[in-house]
Parts: C-alpha cells; structure tokens; sequence
C-alpha cells in the first residue's frame, strides 16, 4: 500500500498542521477563512472594548448628574464635552438637546454608542455558527469520496482513496468544531461586555430620568 496515500488517516497519530490542512481537502479553505475572521473580530474587539474600558470615568458620569440636579446645565455640558466617556457623551447629548426631547436625544445617542460596541459580533456570530457546518459538509465530501473509491471494485487497489476520504472527513469535522469551540469563549466574554455597558448607559438614564423629575417637582 502506498505510505503516502495512508497520511489522511495517520492524522491521528500526529500530523503537522500543513499536512492535516492538505489531507483535510478543498472544504479547509472556506474553514481556514472563516477562522480567520473570526480571529480578526476578536482581537478588534477585545482591542476596543479594553480602550473603551480604560477612557470610562465614572466620577465625571456622577458631577455631570450633580450639575444637572444643581440646575447647572451649561456646567454638566462643558464638563461631559471633555471626557472621553461613553456614557459622558450620551449625557451631554442628551442636555444638549433637552429643549427638544430629552428621552428622544438619550437614546438616540445611546444607541449610536451601542452600535459601536456590537460591531463584528455578528460576523463572530456567523463564523461560530458556519464552521461546524462547513466541517459537516467536508464530511459528506470525503464520506463521497471513499463511497466513490468503493465502487471501483478492487479495494485493495483504491485503499489509498478510501483512507484519504475518510481523513479528509475527520480532519474536516475537527477542524470545524475546535474553531467553533474556540471562538465560543471570547464570543461570550465579549457579549459580557457589552451587557455591561448596556446596564452602565440604562443605569445613567434612570438617575437622569429621576434628577430630572425631582427638578421638576421642586420648582
């Protein structure tokens, strides 16, 4: 039997990544692209959220309420303008279009923040979800293939195909779990994330919601 023809199945006794790629047939390159940006999105992420994390300034978040429960607004304005805080920034806009709608200004700054912290989540979402799936079909490929090899006939003359199929199927289906597996972690500590800083902007909104309530009733 051919020794080189045996590599697919020998996978198992430890092969390079270069050789599992070759013998994992054409499927690796969709699953080595979708783990490619799935790696990408993740460090993106994990980059901005650590930035994002770093310029947060609570204390400010907490003088901005104090000026506007003091009626200084022009005061909470200049100060959120400075920082580099995102829930800083949704206040301020908010106080600066107050006149028109403060709810409406709230949120609609709220929400452009938000879609800065959930960009790529979905690309991430859809490369966890598609790798299994792109390793199940490399399975259906390589079980063909060994099918194929089958009806030749003469097994001992086509072992070399049917080890192959079947190697190419394993490494496939591997291949495409362990991607998927992998990029589950990060996908949720990233999530994390960001419900954290849904609560911190929902959290600003209801003590400017109440600041602005008991301005109102003081009057």
């Amino acid at each position: 039997m051919n020794p080189v023809a045996n590599l697919p199945i020998a996978f198992l006794m430890g092969q390079s990544p270069m050789e599992l790629f070759v013998h994992g047939g054409p499927i690796m390159w969709p699953i080595l692209i979708v783990s490619f940006l799935a790696v990408t999105v993740v460090v993106e992420r994990s980059i901005f959220l650590i930035r994002e994390r770093s310029t947060r300034e609570e204390e400010v978040v907490e003088k901005i309420l104090d000026h506007v429960e003091n009626r200084e607004i022009e005061a909470a304005v200049a100060l959120g303008k400075k920082s580099p805080d995102y829930v800083a920034r949704i206040l301020t806009y908010a106080l600066t279009h107050k006149e028109h709608s403060l709810n409406n200004a709230f949120m609609r700054a709220a929400n452009k923040e938000l879609n800065r912290f959930q960009q790529g989540m979905a690309t991430l979402d859809t490369c966890i979800t598609a790798s299994p799936l792109l390793g199940l079909l490399g399975t259906v490929t390589g079980m063909m293939a060994t099918f194929g090899a089958l009806g030749e006939g003469d097994i001992g003359a086509s072992a070399g195909k049917i080890t192959g199929g079947v190697g190419e199927a394993l490494i496939a289906t591997a291949a495409g779990l362990v991607i998927a597996i992998i990029g589950l972690l990060p996908y949720n500590i990233l999530t994390a994330r960001i419900e954290t800083a849904k609560h911190d902007i929902s959290d600003a909104s209801h003590a400017l919601e109440v600041i602005i309530k008991k301005s109102e009733a003081n009057v």
